[in-house]
């Protein structure tokens, strides 16, 4: 049993066939489709840094609030309404917060000499009460303010309420004032300190600069660097308008943004500002609005313990640092760089479905003619934009003769009755001798065989015609037994003719048409050998009117060489 490999098989190198395809247009595709490539590669390597090797932030943050707010407030005293004026500063209305947040009160409401004690609880729907039997004793739910004792007792003269033991008199369910009470907090500023650090880079640097000015006041434009904040230039720069949002309070974001080049050529690495809103500003009312919560003061009265409960309400301001940091790395460069280079290979992919052959082909150009001469082994390609005279006298550019199978059958127009013509035969291949034949009076002076006619075309069109078999004086192709054999044995065409319609049947007129368009490919395939040549072959004069002579058409004039046929 023979061994599944051996060493011959291990010891080898394989590689793919490569063609090359001489096409201006397959040419123009694939380096449309580099450029394109190399521009998006280059673009992405330089735009995204890709040369870098990047890492996130680490930072910390601490924060600094500054401003004074006078406070009105209306209290009752002994049945009067009076005003209290009093002064917040930073103790005040700021609050320290875990984490990268601070919160800056700007309303609230008060429930001042609070002491534990039995009270009616506050008058909500959910609260009243007409008789002892709704109250449970010890019941509290969260919702509560204290434990019932098990009492039905008046709250004013319209209602009742279940008597509680809480801190009281109990907290009333208002709404907080409008306009907010410390309105005026739009004009305090926050100090941000930002340091942050790249330990993979062994890189730290802060958001305050040495030759910062102590005085400034972030702006967008003018003031970009500056860490000293106006709260009303932060709502401003969010779209938000600061006295609406200081009535509930609510959620603001501080957005830091580093985007650091930490490259000695081009080194960059300063923080970029932004503003947004965090929460619902469309919060339904029933389901709580804004931002709040509340805290008390205590305090001994007569030896009572007693509090002041304030609900506060305010903006919590969220800072967020994020960003990256990137310095120049050889192996991400290489490894983008090696990524990339089988892009290129998308101009190979999309002209593939384009290719019919993946061998070595010319292709022609729709101007491209090809021209044989019998006394000539090379075939000659002539642009026909440059044809200024006849074909026969027109230099060109020199292509090889393809090779031809003279067996295939299907490309020699060769009947069943008619001997295979192969080298063991010389009869079969009668050879032109280089004999000068007599001109016919009708024939051109462009003619070196003897047997062409003029051209019948326009004189814009005539140079196409005006092309012999030869180049010099000799007999001409039409006598070789070759040329009736391959070409004008009308048996041979019909086979060919049914062989590709097995049930052709047509008039004579018709079966002429046929016959005559057969033989110019018949022709041209066995002059040019390659299929692609013969599509833009040129017929030699002589050729052509022995063909129409063979298998003329009974009226009218011919078209004319057409190619492909």
């Amino acid at each position: 049993m023979p061994a599944c490999c051996s060493w011959n098989d291990v010891l080898q190198y394989e590689t793919n066939k490569v063609s090359r395809i001489q096409s201006v247009n397959y040419g123009t595709i694939k380096w449309v489709l580099y450029v394109i490539v190399f521009s998006y590669v280059s673009f992405a390597l330089v735009s995204d840094k890709l040369y870098q090797r990047k890492e996130s932030v680490i930072s910390s943050v601490h924060t600094k609030v500054k401003g004074i707010a006078e406070v009105t407030e209306n209290v009752m005293e002994g049945g009067v309404i009076k005003s209290l004026q009093s002064v917040f500063d930073t103790a005040d209305y700021t609050f320290p917060l875990q984490g990268n947040s601070f919160f800056v009160m700007t309303n609230f409401l008060k429930s001042e000499g609070q002491e534990q004690k039995l009270c009616p609880e506050y008058p909500t729907p959910k609260r009243q009460c007409h008789s002892d039997q709704k109250c449970k004793r010890g019941w509290m739910d969260p919702q509560s303010k204290g434990i019932q004792t098990g009492k039905c007792i008046p709250y004013d003269k319209n209602r009742k309420t279940c008597e509680v033991f809480a801190w009281c008199p109990a907290e009333e369910g208002k709404e907080a004032p409008r306009p907010a009470l410390l309105r005026s907090a739009e004009n305090f500023t926050v100090l941000i300190k930002n340091n942050i650090d790249f330990p993979g880079h062994n890189y730290t640097t802060k958001n305050i600069l040495p030759d910062m000015n102590v005085s400034c006041t972030f702006h967008k434009t003018q003031n970009p660097q500056c860490p000293i904040f106006r709260l009303g230039d932060i709502f401003q720069e969010a779209g938000e308008n600061f006295s609406e949002v200081a009535i509930q309070g609510g959620i603001m974001g501080i957005e830091i943004y580093w985007d650091c080049n930490l490259d000695r050529w081009s080194h960059h690495c300063y923080p970029k500002y932004s503003f947004r809103r965090l929460d619902d500003k469309y919060t339904n009312e029933s389901l709580i609005p804004g931002y709040n919560f509340r805290y008390a003061k205590y305090y001994k009265e007569n030896n009572m313990e007693k509090r002041t409960l304030i609900k506060a309400f305010g903006i919590r301001f969220d800072i967020l640092v994020f960003g990256t940091g990137g310095k120049f790395d050889i192996i991400q460069l290489v490894v983008y760089i090696g990524s990339t280079l089988s892009y290129f290979g998308l101009a190979t992919v999309q002209c593939l479905p384009l290719l019919k052959k993946y061998e070595l082909v010319v292709e022609p150009k729709p101007t491209l003619k090809y021209v044989s001469f019998v006394d000539e082994p090379h075939i000659w390609m002539v642009d026909q934009q440059l044809l200024g005279k006849s074909l026969q006298v027109v230099k060109g550019q020199q292509v090889p003769r393809p090779q031809m199978d003279l067996t295939d059958l299907s490309r020699l127009s060769l009947s069943l009755h008619d001997s295979l013509l192969i080298p063991e035969q010389p009869e079969e291949l009668q050879l032109l001798r280089e004999e000068v034949a007599p001109k016919s009076k009708d024939s051109p002076g462009w003619c070196q065989c003897g047997n062409c006619l003029p051209s019948q075309l326009p004189e814009n069109r005539r140079a196409l015609e005006e092309l012999c078999c030869r180049r010099k004086p000799g007999p001409c192709i039409t006598t070789s037994m070759l040329f009736r054999k391959l070409v004008l044995s009308r048996k041979s065409l019909q086979l060919l003719l049914l062989y590709q319609e097995p049930l052709l049947v047509l008039e004579e007129e018709a079966t002429n048409h046929r016959l005559r368009h057969c033989a110019y490919r018949c022709y041209t395939i066995w002059r040019f050998g390659s299929q692609d040549m013969a599509d833009f072959g040129i017929l030699p004069s002589c050729c052509r009117w022995r063909i129409r002579k063979e298998f003329p058409k009974t009226e009218g004039q011919y078209s004319g060489f057409r190619c492909p046929y």
